[in-house]
């Protein structure tokens, strides 16, 4: 009996030791790999060896609210230059970044926001960005404020636009589709060039923030 006992305990060992290498492999496998960051790159996330500082600003967002450094602290921001008349772009990436972050899971869901600047404030009042932000998200961010003021704010995270002349105001404004990357020090991380590709933005954002978090 002892003998048969101490066979069983033995084989019962095993197959726990067994059973423990198994589920970590398995847990390996399932994981996402964590990509280089040249491998992100060409998926489509530039990423700076050092993420730069973005100075002070004071905006205002669509409640009526200060937009400014502390409203970028502690999470992770998602800022894209556009604005309300817009006839392509702009909604086709808002409606992507929807997408987006409807994708997320977990903590990334939870510590994820979306901030749409508009390059057109002349036009963007807080009632025009609250009417239009929030239809792609109630969750989003629509800012706007003096022209000076958001065009600072554009330059320090390498975002140039301009208006096209046009009669009055219909007239329409050049500006870039990429989307600005902003870590939870509220600096600036890096950026996802368009065109924007869902599984590459998912896979490429788990990967910045892994590396942030070693």
């Amino acid at each position: 009996m002892s003998q048969s006992r101490n066979i069983k305990l033995t084989v019962g060992g095993l197959l726990l030791v067994i059973a423990v290498i198994v589920g970590g492999f398995v847990h390996r496998v399932s994981m996402p790999r964590v990509m280089t960051e040249s491998e992100m790159k060409i998926n489509g996330l530039y990423m700076f060896d050092t993420p730069r500082a973005i100075g002070d600003f004071a905006l205002i967002d669509h409640h009526g609210e200060v937009f400014d450094p502390a409203r970028l602290q502690g999470q992770w921001t998602l800022i894209f230059f556009g604005f309300t008349y817009c006839p392509d772009i702009c909604p086709t990436t808002m409606t992507f970044l929807n997408q987006f972050v409807s994708s997320l899971e977990g903590t990334e869901a939870e510590d994820t926001q979306v901030v749409m600047v508009s390059v057109d404030p002349a036009r963007d009042t807080v009632e025009q960005l609250a009417t239009y932000v929030p239809y792609f998200n109630p969750e989003f961010t629509g800012v706007t404020g003096e022209f000076l003021d958001i065009h600072r704010f554009a330059t320090a995270l390498n975002t140039p636009f301009r208006k096209v002349a046009g009669e009055g105001d219909d007239y329409q404004v050049d500006h870039s589709a990429n989307v600005v990357l902003i870590n939870p020090r509220g600096d600036y991380h890096g950026f996802f060039k368009a065109p924007l590709d869902l599984a590459k933005m998912k896979a490429t954002y788990r990967s910045a923030r892994y590396l942030w978090d070693q």
